[in-house]
């Protein structure tokens, strides 16, 4: 397969021909927020036109995040940024489009050619500062950047994706089962939750140019926990690096955000280094042997002439069905609408009870046949739950999840084997054979009359003496506590208690905003009795505050600290 082939994919069957008067003419690629296809300007300029995918689309929540992030990043210019030159939050489905930047990403340049030279890494490094530089100017935080959203321009690097960044005031936008950043390229407060500001770019930027110079993640690989609990607690391993870069990436990877170097202080320190090629133009025999050769872009997509052509069939987009935030001085409803609305949303919630009512039954039956087999020698085993039999009697394994990703029965207390590959010091995730037997509660509700107590034998109070509550009165929702410590899975699907316990060591946050979580995601807790909680979210229901609700499936290990 050449170089073009491998960059522009031709369209599918599930691709729309045309977005917002932009005719596509090839797929780029795909990411957590959706599609991104290569498109044309009216007067034949290539654009790289991201779609979002229709589970965020149907948010009203992610629609005004992304509008407010769409009108700050406009504003962004730089020689080392794609420009945002058109976008549509309101649209169906919403989209934005930034200048098309011809060049491989750092990750792709790394897979191909292996690790960087050290003045190409300086290049790098002076031009995504640079870059930062111009983000920041604006108030925006980018908080995802990482070697995939720098692209290798024949004239220097080009920092992608800011446009769906975090405006310094704002919150981030939803992802399904996630939150904005990646683990490996995370900054330690980033990765606890803690206050972000412009200092954790320049961490992912020591992480990114590390990444560039070594041709793997410096903090290792392996699963998120142990990356995150990694960044988190060690000091990097900075010995591996090219000698000329260790002073300069010690400084950006300080543990304190304060200790940082700016992005200032980046470009000049590199500039020094480059000595007499720093005004080369950007461009230096070294650079543009990491670019490679550009690829030739395809040509604009014609106008339909008079001949009908055949087009594969597509679902018909339904109306987006939104509604209005209250506002200050807004009628409020009358109490009789405000029992009807309360009434369908008892009648839904009903429903997921009584649904996931049902799943617990069949569950405790295939569990009892289960058993049967195994006392008259059988073994069974399905794709969707796997069973292991260690020979030390001890539970092992990944947890048995159910279709959502919650844990289903007492495999939710078993853990993964530790990752011996991963070259960090993260403790090891085995289970101890003396772990609290885990106690499972499906469709927990919360709302603004209802709490959750851990160390109840039925953690649902219908009332809000509970220590964990759930409120909306910051942008997003959030849950609180007095005592109960909370700590985001990131990315995880089937944490275990091992893996709760290790992040839960570094947590302090009685409260996590909720405006980046979505069906899937996963929080720890842990209250000042030691019982732990795992809390995986099922249904999250925001765009209407004063009836807000959540309902999620909750795991509880007692005494478990």
């Amino acid at each position: 397969m050449d170089q073009t082939t491998d960059v522009f994919q031709p369209l599918q069957a599930d691709d729309p021909p045309v977005v917002a008067g932009y005719r596509l003419a090839a797929r780029l690629g795909a990411g957590g927020m959706g599609r991104v296809y290569l498109s044309h300007t009216q007067g034949g300029r290539p654009v790289a036109l991201k779609v979002v995918r229709p589970e965020l689309a149907d948010d009203p929540d992610f629609r005004r995040r992304f509008g407010r992030e769409i009108k700050a990043a406009r504003r962004v210019r730089g020689a080392y940024t794609a420009e945002l030159i058109d976008a549509d939050a309101d649209g169906v489905p919403p989209w934005l489009a930034t200048l098309y930047v011809p060049g491989p990403s750092l990750t792709e340049a790394v897979a191909r050619r292996g690790p960087l030279p050290v003045p190409a890494v300086l290049w790098l490094m002076a031009g995504v500062a640079e870059a930062l530089q111009a983000i920041h100017a604006e108030g925006i935080v980018h908080r995802d950047l990482k070697p995939s959203n720098v692209l290798l321009a024949a004239d220097g690097p080009r920092v992608i994706d800011f446009g769906i960044a975090v405006a310094a005031d704002g919150t981030s936008y939803t992802a399904t089962g996630a939150t904005i950043g990646t683990p490996s390229f995370m900054a330690p407060e980033q990765a606890t939750g803690d206050g972000v500001t412009a200092a954790a770019d320049v961490f992912a930027l020591g992480q990114t140019a590390a990444f560039a110079a070594l041709g793997r993640p410096l903090y290792g690989d392996g699963p998120a926990v142990n990356v995150l609990y990694r960044i988190v607690h060690s000091a990097p391993d900075l010995e591996p690096l090219p000698e000329p870069l260790r002073e300069l990436l010690a400084r950006c990877l300080a543990a304190d955000p304060a200790q940082r170097a700016t992005p200032a202080e980046i470009v000049e320190w590199c500039r020094q280094r480059l000595g007499a090629d720093a005004d080369a133009g950007g461009g230096p025999a070294v650079w543009r042997e990491v670019t490679g050769p550009r690829a030739a872009v395809p040509a604009p997509v014609p106008e339909p002439t008079g001949v009908t052509v055949p087009q594969p069939a597509r679902a018909t987009p339904q109306p987006l069905v939104t509604y209005p935030q209250p506002l200050t001085g807004w009628p409020r409803p009358a109490p009789q609408e405000r029992a009807a609305r309360r009434r369908r949303v008892a009648l839904v919630s009903g429903a997921g009870v009584l649904g996931g009512a049902l799943l617990v039954t069949l569950l405790v039956a295939w569990s009892g046949m289960d058993t049967r087999d195994r006392a008259s020698g059988r073994s069974v085993t399905t794709a969707s739950s796997p069973v292991s039999s260690p020979v030390d009697g001890s539970a092992s394994g990944r947890a048995s999840t159910t279709s959502s990703g919650s844990p289903a029965g007492s495999a939710a207390g078993s853990a993964r084997k530790p990752d011996h590959a991963t070259g960090g010091g993260a403790p090891s995730v085995s289970a101890s054979p003396g772990d609290p037997r885990p106690e499972g509660f499906p469709q927990v509700w919360l709302d603004a009359k209802t709490s959750v107590s851990l160390k109840d034998k039925n953690p649902e109070r219908k009332n809000r003496t509970g220590d964990i509550r759930f409120d909306c009165r910051a942008t997003g929702c959030e849950l609180q506590s007095d005592h109960t410590v909370f700590m985001q899975m990131f990315g995880a699907h089937g944490t275990t208690l091992d893996e709760c316990r290790l992040m839960l060591r570094s947590a302090r946050r009685h409260s996590w905003t909720l405006a980046a979580a979505a069906a899937g995601t996963e929080f720890c807790m842990k209250d000042t009795e030691g019982n732990i909680g795992l809390y995986v979210i099922q249904t999250k229901s925001t765009a209407m505050p004063d009836i807000a609700f959540l309902t999620g499936d909750l795991t509880v290990w007692r005494n478990a600290a």
